[in-house]
């Protein structure tokens, strides 16, 4: 149960609340108010997979330009994914420049609509001229392949972070979601490569690494680290993705941040247990019937078991509780939104299925008495506050 301060009980007895319809116009208003910066939108690598025309309404996507405007969202960091196996098949320096070039034609295509933000002066720009901004993170560190000619490469090419590794550990760091610890950490690369980020100006992402290689770049980086789209591990105890009480607080002692991830499975325990379960059965059901992922016969198993078996959605709510434990764990400071759309398929919250939604998420911290000032930092202040910061370090 939440308590009134004696400031806030003066003020909300001389204040008349906000009826629902007005709540959710000043959180309307409040997400185009102010920069809002999602730091992980996977729309490149569906691209890939399938072509759309993302300036229009793209139902079958979670961002499109139009509903992007609906929302507020105004900075989004497309994320430049290279998967796990791409690394061992050496496929994943092209495909990660593949992607670039998809990303820079969307804003050739489009430029009344569209602009690159290859720093927080032109993100901040871009919003003044009322376009969104696509500023570019690599999900995997796959793509530098063993060279830090290769990182600088990327870094003029536009990336502005990396998340060191992703599904299975790599050669520059484990992963959470590997049973092997490959080096209890980084690898003696690894810690090439934070250096060598620090110096060009590139925000080290701490995703997807085991807590291992967390301590590692919390020891090893001069500059502030993102955990570009994670959650809080209280919510999900024996998800090593998410974030536990000890790394936030490093985090903001390095005075980094944490940005909320909306998948439902890092959200709610409930969702995150059966995620696991779904996964194991799903996989063990391809490989005895010796099927593709994207078989009819595997769409079908889908379907199947959904119907048996509804998937619990996690709502706003859930979404809040988690922006609302790092801040008082941290403060307000030291987090914001890394919702992972167009990357966690099917299991978004039931209020934030897509990027016309933020307001939603605002209107719910409303309710709980955040500020505007609250509202305004945990929307884009923080990122841009912090990536400033790295760009500053390299100088």
């Amino acid at each position: 149960m939440r308590t009134l301060s004696y400031v806030a009980l003066v003020a909300a007895i001389a204040t008349p609340a906000l009826g629902l319809a007005d709540q959710d116009k000043r959180a309307a208003q409040l997400a185009r108010k102010y920069p809002l910066v999602d730091t992980h939108i996977d729309v490149p690598y569906r691209m890939h997979d399938g072509w759309r025309d993302i300036s229009v309404a793209t139902p079958d996507r979670d961002f499109d330009y139009p509903r992007a405007k609906q929302g507020g969202l105004d900075v989004l960091f497309m994320s430049i994914y290279a998967p796990a196996e791409s690394e061992a098949v050496g496929e994943a320096y092209d495909l990660a420049n593949n992607l670039i070039d998809q990303v820079e034609a969307m804003v050739y295509r489009d430029p009344d609509k569209f602009a690159m933000a290859y720093s927080v002066k032109q993100a901040r720009a871009n919003f003044g001229a009322g376009k969104v901004s696509f500023a570019l993170g690599m999900e995997n560190g796959a793509p530098v392949a063993g060279s830090l000619e290769n990182l600088r490469h990327f870094y003029q090419r536009g990336i502005r972070y990396i998340t060191l590794t992703h599904a299975l550990a790599n050669h520059i760091s484990d992963s959470s979601y590997d049973e092997v610890r490959y080096w209890n950490g980084l690898s003696p690369f690894g810690f090439e490569v934070v250096e060598a980020m620090n110096k060009l100006g590139m925000i080290v992402d701490v995703s997807h690494l085991s807590d291992e290689a967390f301590a590692d770049v919390i020891k090893s980086s001069r500059a502030p680290v993102v955990a570009t789209h994670s959650s809080a591990r209280k919510f999900t105890p024996e998800f090593e993705r998410n974030m536990n009480d000890d790394m936030i607080k490093a985090l903001a002692e390095n005075g980094g941040l944490i940005m909320i991830n909306f998948g439902s499975g890092f959200v709610t325990e409930k969702a995150n247990k059966y995620d696991a379960v779904y996964f194991e059965a799903y996989a063990s059901y391809a490989e005895r019937n010796q099927l593709a992922e994207s078989s009819p016969e595997m769409q079908a198993f889908e379907k199947t078991y959904r119907e048996k078996q509804p998937y619990p959605f996690s709502n706003v709510a859930d979404v809040a509780d988690h922006i609302d434990h790092v801040k008082a764990l941290v403060g307000i400071d030291h987090v914001g939104l890394g919702s992972d759309y167009d990357g966690v398929g099917d299991s978004l919250p039931i209020g934030l299925k897509d990027v016309s939604q933020y307001p939603n998420l605002v209107a719910e911290l409303l309710r709980r008495d955040y500020s505007e000032k609250d509202i305004e930092k945990l929307l884009g202040d923080n990122i841009l506050r912090v990536w400033r910061e790295v760009e500053l370090i390299a100088r």
